[in-house]
Parts: C-alpha cells; structure tokens; sequence
C-alpha cells in the first residue's frame, strides 16, 4: 500500500484574523501538494487565534459555516485533505463553545469531526465544554486516520483507545507551551511506539498573549522515531505514514496482543 505522505504546518496564523489564516492555510496546502502530500494538518484552533480571550464567542463557527466551506475550497483546490482546529458554536446548544478540530477531503467533503475531550487551563475551561466522544475516525486512501487535540494525546487511556480501534494515523492539532517541551520531544515518540500507531502532532509557535508556544511539531512512527521534526519557528515539514512498515512494526511489537484487560479495572 503507497504512502500517505503528511505535512505538518507550523504556525501561530495572526490573532483573530480569520481571513489571514485562511490564506496562510490555502498557501501551505499549495506547498505541501507540490511537496507530494495527500494530507496537511495546521494547529489547534488555527483559524482564530488561541489567545483570544472574550473574542472566541464572536468568532466561533459551526462546523459547516464558512470558514469550513473556505477549507474545503483549498482541499479542492490542492487535492489533498486539511485538518484545523477553530473554535465551535453548537447550532443545537445555544451558547455553547468547543475547541474542535475537523477534518476535510480532497474532494471537499468533510471526513471526521473531533471536540477536545480534555480541556486545559483556565482559559479553556471558561470558554469550552468538553467533548465527550475519544474515539473519531475516518479513511484516507486505506489509512484509519483518527483525531484528538493537544492535551488529550498526554493520556495514555485516550490513545489506547485509538489503537484498540484500529487507527493507524492519529492527528493531534495542538497549542503546547513552554514549558511543556517533554510533550513533543519525548512523550509523543512514546505514544506511538506503545500504541503502534503513527502521531502527527502540529503545534502553534511563538508569543502570543500570556502564552509561549513551543513548536517542535512531529510525526512520530511505530518505532518512536520522528519522521519529520519542526524546529521553534514557523514551518512546514513533510514525512510519510506507510502501511507496511506499521504492518511489520505490529507484528514485530507484541503490546496489543499481550495486553491483560482483566487486570486494569481498577483504572477506571
């Protein structure tokens, strides 16, 4: 089975300029098309901003509004699928926000829609109500591409349930700090190398507001080897998620299979 080649954009956008960061998006996806890639992942609420404070309800979307609509214009455009984080107004529940990701197809039409499960920090939890699915899943060209956000990949319990359900591609849109560094350098590698998966974890970069974004972007393969690695600075890199090495990387490592479920009810 070919490659699924990712690219990963690094990048903080501008603050609360949607159109901006529409634009940013649509230029990245045409650098990571010319570079081969079928999939572009940006950051954890890339479209707004993170250090929006009381602006996040003005500009907060539902999942088909325009901005959606605009994405699914650049996937079209490039022939690739783009994955984003945007802050989300719930049509349903009037006033209520979530910090979500989704993700849309070459052809345009939305494939998978994630809400951060575990909100971090105080301006998070002001604004945001948790999501309550872990486990969101999609195909891209015969890879299962699963999604999360940031500080939900730091629980072991959440990416196992991925594993258990088969994904072989988790997409972590993210906005770590400092000084959280171990995140992208060590714990994510680990994830993938227990779980037996591939982790593409975008970060924001750079000051903005109260916060410090660190960068170090990755995809991390089954083995803990980072595939591609951002430096602190706006970036895009470039890597590939292959199926047979993650078909040969499962056979040779054992964690699922030697699991004792019985064992960990006490867990939860």
């Amino acid at each position: 089975m070919p490659a699924l080649r990712t690219a990963l954009l690094q990048s903080s956008g501008e603050l609360g300029d949607v159109a901006a960061n529409l634009k940013i998006l649509d230029e990245a996806a045409a650098r990571a098309a010319a570079a081969g890639a079928g999939l572009l992942l940006a950051p954890e609420l890339f479209l707004t901003g993170y250090a929006i404070g009381a602006d996040i309800a003005r500009l907060a979307e539902p999942a088909d509004g325009p901005s959606a609509r605009a994405v699914a214009a650049i996937a079209v455009r490039h022939g690739l699928a783009v994955g984003y984080g945007y802050p989300e107004r719930d049509t349903e529940r009037h006033g209520v926000l979530y910090n979500s990701a989704q993700l849309i197809g070459a052809d345009g039409a939305p494939l998978a829609h994630y809400r951060k499960t575990h909100l971090f920090g105080d301006f998070e939890l002001r604004w945001f109500t948790a999501g309550d699915l872990a486990v969101v899943q999609t195909e891209i060209d015969g890879v299962t591409v699963g999604m999360m956000i940031c500080y939900d990949v730091e629980f072991p319990e959440n990416v196992r349930a991925h594993a258990l359900a088969g994904t072989d591609l988790l997409l972590v849109p993210t906005a770590l700090m400092h000084p959280a560094e171990i995140v992208p350098q060590s714990v994510v590698p680990v994830r993938a190398f227990e779980n037996q998966l591939y982790i593409a974890y975008a970060n924001r970069t750079g000051p903005e507001g109260a916060f410090e974004f660190v960068g170090l972007s990755a995809l991390a393969g089954p083995d803990g080897v980072a595939r591609a690695r951002a430096g602190r600075g706006e970036d895009l890199v470039v890597g590939d998620v292959d199926p047979d090495f993650l078909a040969a990387s499962r056979a040779e490592n054992p964690y699922l299979r030697d699991r004792r479920p019985g064992l960990y009810g006490p867990l939860v």
